[in-house]
């Protein structure tokens, strides 16, 4: 049965990805809406051949709405996903807003599609960070259970939107001619640089995000007695983030040959560990790939028999964010 569908912030980064997704997977769309600030009204956006016009979003937006995709940040959800609610949808917030709330499932669907069932008006998609490591660490964990993660991220400019995308490509030329750049999105030249996460830091140290990669972990496999440490770091990647996983097991260690066994049959993931040709996971690789891509597969040289590596790349625009909200959505039907 076709749901009708409104997405809001549909000319954002994600917002487009939730257009090609949806068309992709060909999810039955019965009416569409698009909605955005006032500024991006009246823009037209092509669905399946079909220009439809963007509309500003206000708390009348869902009248007849079944299913409403968020991804305009925390402060519009947190304003507008009731009105939604209200008008009789399921909203799949892509935001912060809710992730944390105990009445709110926090949903990937490879991994815990059953949570989806159990909303009240909303799911929450998962910080995207957190979606394509436990992508990598869940057909492990779910045979041999972890004990202790330790993660470092390598995350694409996409993470902060399409301005920031925009803001590294005039970076790396401005650069490249030998002329001063000053960043306006992000705190720190993006091109050619490297720098900590542009989220708050607590008295802890650790940044939101990172702090997100723990509690949003915990909240998924339900079990906080995971020791989980992340490094979070922004590089000059357009999109699709990376990252450096350690694993330390609660018994048994799986060898090399279990765990690309256990990665290679799981949905949404791909076994990228050529070590003769030095092929792992990249994310110019990953861009555009509805599939995460793990390898670097290998057992921790200190510790091989309690502790194993890997190393993942996944679209950070598609799988951490619009393709995961989107397969919430097919949950729903």
């Amino acid at each position: 049965m076709a749901k009708n569908i409104a997405i809001v912030g549909a000319t954002g980064a994600v917002g487009l990805e939730f257009l090609s997704v949806l068309e992709k997977r060909d999810f039955p769309v019965g009416d569409l809406k698009l909605l955005a600030s006032p500024r991006s009204a009246g823009k037209e956006l092509t669905f399946r051949g079909k220009k439809y016009k963007v509309e500003a979003l206000t708390k009348d937006s869902f009248q007849e709405i079944d299913i409403a995709l968020f991804s305009a940040g925390s402060s519009i959800s947190k304003e507008y996903a009731q009105h939604a609610i209200n008008a009789g949808a399921v909203v799949v917030d892509n935001s912060s807003a809710f992730r944390m709330d105990k009445d709110v499932p926090l949903v990937v669907p490879e991994i815990n599609p059953e949570a989806a069932k159990n909303h009240n008006g909303i799911i929450a998609n998962p910080n995207c960070s957190t979606i394509i490591m436990l992508m990598a660490v869940y057909p492990i964990h779910q045979k041999y259970p972890v004990s202790r993660i330790i993660v470092s991220t390598y995350q694409a400019a996409s993470g902060a939107g399409m301005a920031a995308m925009q803001e590294l490509e005039e970076g790396t030329r401005a650069i490249l001619d030998g002329k001063p750049f000053t960043p306006k999105v992000l705190p720190h030249v993006a091109a050619f640089n490297v720098f900590s996460h542009n989220s708050a830091i607590d008295e802890t140290g650790y940044n939101q995000e990172e702090r997100k990669m723990v509690y949003e972990t915990w909240k998924i496999l339900e079990d906080d007695t995971i020791k989980i440490s992340a490094t979070c770091v922004r590089v000059p990647v357009l999109r699709a983030h990376s990252e450096s996983i350690h694993l330390g097991f609660r018994d048994k260690t799986p060898s090399e040959e279990e765990a690309r066994e256990l990665l290679s049959s799981f949905p949404g993931v791909q076994v990228v560990d050529d070590r003769e040709h030095s092929h792992f996971p990249m994310p110019i690789e990953a861009s555009g790939q509805f599939d995460c891509f793990v390898g670097r597969i290998r057992k921790d040289i200190a510790e091989p028999e309690k502790e194993m590596e890997l190393f993942v790349a996944g679209d950070q625009l598609l799988k951490g964010a619009a393709l995961n909200a989107v397969q919430i959505a097919e949950l729903l039907l």
